[in-house]
């Protein structure tokens, strides 16, 4: 973050999720938040939350930066009221799509040399106002999009909200981050979806049965699909799901002839395509060891795992949960560099967990380890 806030004043339109977690972060660094919103009780909400105070009418002088966080339908004409009013020098967004509002404000006769596209990529679950924190936006990428008219002075403002809310700028033009966006947010969203669909109706049995690998394809959609955001995005997304049916609809048409030739060489594409798929600290990712832990399911257990890797002097590079129906128990795999597994594994069975067999991402498994009681 950056001591940019504390010299600054911004308005924040709309104090939902995304719009109420910026003003909290940036009224934590000291900068004069105002927040506005269509319903007061938004505002109300926000400003009890420490995230600012409500804009007055009128508006002062004008801020150093407006920060849009609307609806994508809503983001031009919310604008062109913005710039109408002078809320502020530059002026940016926090939507989904990027070229249509783009078009629609200069449509409408917005000055686009001070405005410049914004998309943080938080998480794409549907985040509710009570959800806003000022870690919302640590560590993750926000999408900037400039255009033919956008000004250096915008750009500057629009990055250095960016830095101070943790996050990091990727700039991009509108066209590019839309067709990004389909490919890595909203088309994996439907997809999981028509998946998730098939589950409607199906037996009980048939769900119980479902395992870890269902849960996070399941989880990739959103559980309360917004018809808005995809059609604001329409035909970016209409362009990977129709390449998403055509690999599908020759798989089902290989599974009823000869299953082999054409299922091999989509999967393994599928393949090729996950390993590009960055990992932590946005590496693609590195050969880790996962160690198996049977963790009992009892207050303080996590904790106390969690405890012997740290006296085992080895960092935890990723760590999956899975609930184990019908066991007093959970799954824990514990991610590790490979060098570092075998002294992990010699600690948590010195302090008595049952630890499992080991597998290495991309590598060989490594050999079953003797299963212990229980530890703590």
């Amino acid at each position: 973050m950056t001591d940019w806030a504390r010299e600054h004043r911004v308005v924040v339109v709309g104090a939902g999720a995304v719009g109420t977690s910026v003003a909290l972060t940036l009224s934590a660094q000291g900068a004069e938040v105002l927040l506005a919103d269509r319903d007061p009780g938004a505002v109300a909400a926000a400003v009890r939350k420490g995230a600012g105070t409500a804009l007055p009418d009128p508006p002062g002088r004008p801020a150093d930066l407006a920060v849009l966080a609307v609806p994508s339908a809503a983001v031009a004409h919310t604008l062109v009221e913005a710039q109408r009013r002078g809320l502020a020098r530059h002026f940016t967004d926090t939507a989904g799509a990027k070229q249509g509002p783009a078009a629609e404000a200069a449509r409408l006769g917005c000055d686009m040399s001070v405005y410049v596209g914004g998309h943080p990529m938080t998480e794409h679950r549907r985040l509710r106002t009570l959800d806003a924190h000022t870690g919302l936006f640590l560590g993750r990428p926000w999408v900037l999009c400039t255009g033919p008219e956008t000004g250096a002075d915008a750009v500057a403002a629009a990055s250095a909200l960016v830095r101070s809310c943790g996050a990091f700028p990727v700039v991009m033009d509108a066209a590019e981050h839309d067709r990004a966006t389909a490919l890595v947010r909203y088309a994996p969203q439907v997809v999981a979806s028509v998946l998730a669909a098939r589950f409607a109706d199906a037996p009980q049995a048939f769900l119980d049965l479902a395992g870890r690998n269902v849960h996070a394809v399941v989880a990739a959609g959103d559980p309360e699909p917004r018809p808005d955001v995809l059609a604001a995005n329409a035909r970016p997304v209409a362009d990977v799901l129709d390449a998403v049916v055509r690999d599908l609809a020759r798989i089902a048409a290989a599974l009823r002839g000869d299953a082999a030739a054409g299922v091999a060489e989509v999967l393994a594409r599928g393949a090729a395509g996950r390993a590009r798929v960055p990992g932590k600290r946005g590496a693609h990712a590195d050969r880790y060891t996962v160690v198996p832990v049977l963790v009992p399911d009892r207050l303080g257990e996590l904790a106390l795992l969690v405890q012997a890797v740290e006296a085992a002097e080895i960092n935890i590079e990723d760590m999956m949960i899975e609930n184990l129906p019908g066991q007093q128990a959970g799954l824990v795999e514990v991610s590790v560099r490979a060098e570092s597994a075998p002294a992990l594994v010699r600690e948590l069975r010195a302090r008595r967990w049952t630890v499992l067999a080991g597998r290495e991402t991309g590598g060989d498994p490594l050999p079953p380890l003797a299963v212990e009681a229980s530890g703590t």
